[in-house]
């Protein structure tokens, strides 16, 4: 039931929601610390999103505060939607006593509070410190917390949280010093004043920790280095290698010069060596010279079980086995420091002692010349000669092998892999070019030449796939011709002709550039003459025009240039006998190209360059799609009737979100996002068609109250219709297929270029 406002509670003064289908009854019993009662508390009403502070889950406040700034008048929000995501953070601090540290009684640990106003509730966390020795994080979980006694039956609100206050909450006391600029903003704007922030004390304990630590790293007379951590070591060099070329000249009795790869890892100065075999060389197995390890600088010998230990044992105590000690020796005062190399002692020219095998390094890559440029400074890095190896011959490459013809069974790949490989394999295709040029088809239009006068009738239709190369004809069947159309030639790949079928080389294939208007083809001894192209060919030959030359209009403008120069007047009169050239003078497609083809032979100027050059100029221009405004509202409103929409409120409240200042007019991305965006059950090509009717201004935005106009089916409903393809019978979209029948002539003139270069010579 609603209310007229400000009038009383009496008959004609108030009427039923018949929207409203629900009508549940309010909660009347509560369960508040153990103790079953009434409740007695009112539903948090409404709120202004920038006007007086309420708490969402308390009555109004009964008293008016003074604010700031004078809250603006705006729409009432319900509290968890008025205050979504906007919280509340408040510094404090509060005093830990101790009772086992001398010098320090207490400890103050700093905390943020927050308070959440969408729903009243609070959360307390605690930053950790490093080095603190006390576990950090979360104090109090979000919750609502309730005051201390005498007044626990009420929850803490926004107005018992200021700068400069206690707040006690689970019997503890915080100080609250500080807050940020969010917070105080928004109280300001509330009317609640808050003071400036405070200084917070200092922390006992973190002054007793730093003052050790200064005591323990301020040792006099220390000249060592601070020692780097292997994991951080790890962490900023990994996968960072330096690489050598060297070698070991093993002056044994079988012994010979060893060519090696020496690789230095940053990330744990270790080294790896590994050898290279030339060809032939007889040598087998691992290429490991040297496994990963770190190398000593200094070699002895191989040490003896027991020697090298991580301590040393002074005496064993005991009798027998089960009770004996062992006394080790803390210092190490016999163990011997190794050292071991480091990217410092690696340069071209040093040599390594490994394991008591002198390696010369020779050369390093760019990576390593980089790091010791940057690093060191070292500019030089002229590589090394070296050493001439006795079992290392010149590679000649043999001559190469021969294969048997082609014995006619399967594909010329598939002879090739039985003969190169015992186990042949299926011949690969180019999966790039099949995903990228997948489902383009060049179609073409032709006749076939013979002395037959029946066969030079029929028609046919070429088709040039470019995802593999391969051709299809396809005959157009025609009543009472006497031949059957349907497939003529089956998809494959077409061999040049003229080549040698039964050889052991591969054999040349038609590519896509053999096939153009005016050209004749022979496929598998039939001679074809191409005559027409669709829309798409012709598109796509003239986007790449360095595949296609017949459709590079550069090159054929160019060529004509060079042959009208010399005659140039007598081709504009031939063009254009009678009339003086204007804005809109145009040329048929038959005159231009009689007028070509007297300057130039049908040798030089193929029938598709003029096609190409017709196209480029055309006069014509495609006409703008027509699409019926009742028939693609009509045709909305049965897609909202399919899918039982019928929520203009929520298309209304989501415009007037996009257009918070109610402007007549905003553009087509928003209009688009709000169709998306309500999830109104429309297919892309039907959004579309829609914005194309829609009514617009000057400067091509959509108009508002026509959008809501157009979807409103209870105020203005448009005749049903049968159930369509939106995608094609809507709104046809035909291809303009009478593209260059009328060419632009001024347009021509003015690429062609000699009016400029007739007018210069005259003067």
């Amino acid at each position: 039931m609603l209310r007229l406002p400000g009038m009383p509670l009496l008959p004609g003064a108030q009427f039923y929601d018949y929207s409203k289908h629900r009508h549940p009854r309010r909660q009347t019993l509560m369960h508040y610390q153990g103790i079953h009662m009434l409740s007695d508390r009112r539903e948090p009403e409404l709120v202004e999103p920038n006007g007086p502070l309420v708490d969402p889950k308390c009555p109004p406040v009964a008293t008016e505060m003074s604010a700031t700034w004078t809250p603006k008048i705006s729409i009432k929000l319900p509290p968890w939607l008025a205050y979504d995501k906007q919280v509340l953070c408040f510094n404090a601090y509060f005093k830990e006593p101790l009772t086992e540290v001398y010098h320090a009684p207490y400890q103050v640990r700093k905390v943020k509070i927050y308070f959440y106003l969408e729903d009243g509730t609070m959360q307390i966390t605690e930053p950790k410190v490093e080095n603190s020795g006390i576990p950090q994080g979360c104090l109090v979980h979000r919750q609502r917390i309730p005051k201390s006694p005498p007044g626990d039956r009420e929850f803490i609100s926004i107005f018992d949280l200021n700068v400069d206050t206690n707040v006690q909450i689970f019997d503890r006391v915080y100080h609250i010093s500080g807050c940020d600029i969010f917070t105080r903003q928004f109280l300001n704007r509330a009317g609640i004043h808050v003071p400036v922030s405070l200084m917070e004390p200092n922390d006992p304990t973190t002054e007793m920790r730093r003052r050790s630590a200064l005591k323990q790293t301020s040792r006099p007379n220390t000249s060592a280095l601070p020692k780097r951590h292997s994991f951080a070591q790890f962490l900023e060099f990994d996968r960072r290698v330096l690489k050598f070329q060297g070698y070991w000249n093993d002056r044994s009795e079988f012994g010979d010069v060893r060519k090696l790869d020496i690789c230095y890892y940053l990330a744990d100065d270790t080294i790896d060596i590994k050898e290279k075999f030339p060809r032939n060389s007889g040598r087998e197995g691992p290429s490991t010279f040297l496994k990963r390890a770190k190398l000593p600088k200094e070699f002895t010998g191989l040490a003896l079980p027991g020697q090298q230990t991580s301590v040393t044992l002074l005496n064993v105590l005991g009798t027998n086995m089960r009770d004996v000690r062992y006394v080790t020796d803390p210092l190490n005062t016999g163990q011997k420091q190794v050292q071991h190399y480091t990217a410092q002692d690696l340069q071209i020219g040093a040599v390594l002692n490994v394991f008591g095998r002198d390696v010369i390094l020779t050369s390093c890559d760019q990576f390593t010349q980089h790091y010791y440029r940057e690093k060191y400074g070292i500019q030089d890095f002229t590589p090394q000669p070296q050493p001439d190896r006795s079992d290392e011959r010149p590679y000649h490459q043999g001559q190469a092998r021969r294969l048997p013809p082609y014995n006619g069974w399967g594909s010329y790949e598939d002879s090739e892999g039985n003969c190169i490989t015992v186990e042949p394999k299926a011949p690969q295709a180019d999966f790039k070019k099949l995903f990228k040029y997948d489902g383009c088809i060049l179609r073409f239009g032709a006749k076939l030449m013979s002395v037959i006068r029946e066969n030079c009738e029929r028609s046919f239709v070429i088709s040039y796939y470019l995802a593999d190369d391969t051709v299809q004809i396809y005959e157009i069947p025609r009543r009472n011709s006497g031949f059957v159309g349907g497939e003529f030639l089956k998809r494959a790949r077409v061999p040049l002709p003229g080549q040698e079928k039964f050889s052991s080389a591969r054999p040349e294939y038609f590519s896509a550039s053999d096939f153009y208007i005016g050209s004749t083809v022979n496929l598998k001894d039939h001679i074809f003459h191409i005559i027409s192209a669709d829309e798409f060919t012709l598109l796509y030959m003239e986007q790449h025009p360095n595949e296609f030359p017949v459709a590079d209009i550069r090159s054929i403008m160019k060529k004509i240039r060079d042959a009208v120069r010399p005659q140039y007047k007598e081709f504009v009169l031939r063009c254009k006998p009678d009339v003086d050239l204007g804005d809109s003078t145009t040329v048929s497609y038959d005159k231009l190209k009689s007028t070509l083809l007297s300057y130039l032979p049908k040798e030089s100027l193929l029938n598709h360059e003029i096609v190409t050059v017709c196209r480029f100029f055309s006069a014509e221009q495609m006409p703008p799609p027509s699409c019926d405004r009742n028939h693609v509202r009509a045709a909305a409103q049965l897609e909202l009737k399919r899918a039982l929409w019928n929520n203009v409120e929520e298309l209304t409240e989501h415009l007037s979100h996009i257009n918070p200042t109610c402007k007549p007019y905003i553009s087509e991305a928003q209009v688009r996002s709000t169709l998306r965006g309500c999830r109104l059950p429309f297919s892309l090509e039907l959004v579309e068609d829609i914005l194309q009717v829609l009514q617009r201004n000057s400067q091509g935005e959509i108009e508002v109250r026509d959008v809501l106009g157009f979807f409103n089916m209870s105020a203005d409903q448009v005749p049903d219709i049968a159930p369509l393809n939106i995608a094609f019978e809507l709104c046809p979209k035909l291809p303009f297929l009478h593209k260059g029948r009328l060419v632009d002539f001024n347009w021509f003139i003015q690429y062609l270029g000699l009016e400029e270069e007739l007018v210069r010579d005259n003067y």
